[in-house]
């Protein structure tokens, strides 16, 4: 299972459940989520390769293009 956090960027941290948050920088408070149901297969690829996954919320913008 994994946990999810929000900021109030609205940035998503995905850790895997029992592993510390990653040192990923001063981008404020990360709040965590109460449910989650699915990840992606993007995240859980990366979540078995790193055991962490940071998605902006200005990256998934810029890829609509």
């Amino acid at each position: 299972m994994v946990d999810v956090y929000f900021n109030t960027k609205r940035d998503l941290l995905v850790v895997k459940k029992g592993f510390p948050m990653p040192p990923i920088g001063e981008q404020g408070k990360w709040r965590k989520s109460k449910r989650v149901i699915k990840v992606s297969d993007e995240i859980r690829s990366a979540l078995h390769r790193q055991c962490y996954y940071v998605r902006k919320l200005r990256d998934l913008h810029s890829n609509r293009d």
